[in-house]
């Protein structure tokens, strides 16, 4: 009697059970969207071999989701044409100042740098160094006006400019990693000396076939205030407080593992380095 209660029991349960089974499969597994440039190393690209797109994966861990990339070119009209699109959710690696979306707590804070080879011994640290204005510098520019880079907008406050060599961040997509190519141009002694932003030397200075030096620029801030420190974030809609929260979170939790992937890539970092406690 007692084993054909039992039986009953299984025969009532395993219906039930096999309901709750049905409906975990029917669940939709959480996604991550993420909109990312597909070549834009060390950053992101898609053969996911950036240190953007290993942080993307590691807070996706903890969110129990999967990364699902929507890819697009990092120029002008990005943010519009991408997160506040709707195409994904979250962007990252933006200054914590960024003001075309909400931003998470930063998890790095990063320094433009001056690079030159090494057997040139330049020892170049600061803009008002007088040397400068008889060397070929490259500089990172954003568009056809040089002032929108801060390192270009610090010569020209200078005076130097007729020197200056431009190369934009955005490049010629038909090549791997088009930003890289200041680093190049100063291995390759195209220029004697650039200033670049400091993950991006940080990561191919390493793989050139001459020793090259990196330096942290300085000052921190060009008076009155031109910044070559920036905080970097990531980036969510405005409206998405909740997922920016959960981020927050994640960011807080997972630091030793966020600092060992960018030490990796070789990303120099100043001040306390990384997770600041975000403002505003």
């Amino acid at each position: 009697m007692r084993k054909r209660r039992v039986f009953l029991a299984l025969l009532a349960v395993l219906p039930l059970a096999g309901a709750c089974a049905r409906g975990a499969e029917a669940r939709p597994q959480r996604v991550l969207r993420v909109c990312a440039d597909p070549n834009n190393l060390p950053f992101t690209n898609r053969r996911l071999q950036g240190f953007e797109n290993e942080l993307a994966a590691l807070v996706a861990r903890d969110m129990v989701a999967t990364v699902r990339y929507t890819w697009w070119a990092e120029r002008r009209g990005f943010i519009r044409n991408t997160l506040n699109a709707g195409l994904c959710d979250v962007v990252m690696g933006v200054p914590s100042s960024f003001d075309l979306a909400r931003v998470t707590r930063p998890y790095y804070r990063s320094t433009y740098v001056f690079l030159s080879r090494k057997d040139r011994r330049l020892g170049v640290r600061t803009f008002d160094d007088p040397v400068l204005r008889h060397l070929k510098i490259g500089v990172q520019i954003i568009g056809d006006d040089y002032a929108n880079s801060p390192p270009a907008h610090a010569f020209t406050k200078r005076g130097i400019v007729g020197n200056l060599i431009g190369y934009t961040v955005y490049g010629d997509y038909r090549e791997d990693s088009p930003p890289a190519r200041i680093v190049r141009a100063v291995a390759a002694g195209d220029v004697d000396l650039a200033v670049v932003w400091g993950p991006l030397a940080g990561y191919f200075a390493p793989r050139q076939r001459v020793p090259l030096q990196m330096v942290p620029v300085s000052p921190q801030i060009d008076l009155p205030f031109l910044p070559f420190v920036y905080d970097i974030s990531m980036a969510v809609r405005r409206s998405d407080a909740a997922l920016q929260q959960e981020l927050d979170g994640i960011l807080e939790k997972r630091r030793p593992e966020i600092d060992a992937i960018l030490g990796r890539f070789g990303v120099p970092r100043v001040g306390r380095g990384s997770l600041a406690r975000r403002g505003g």
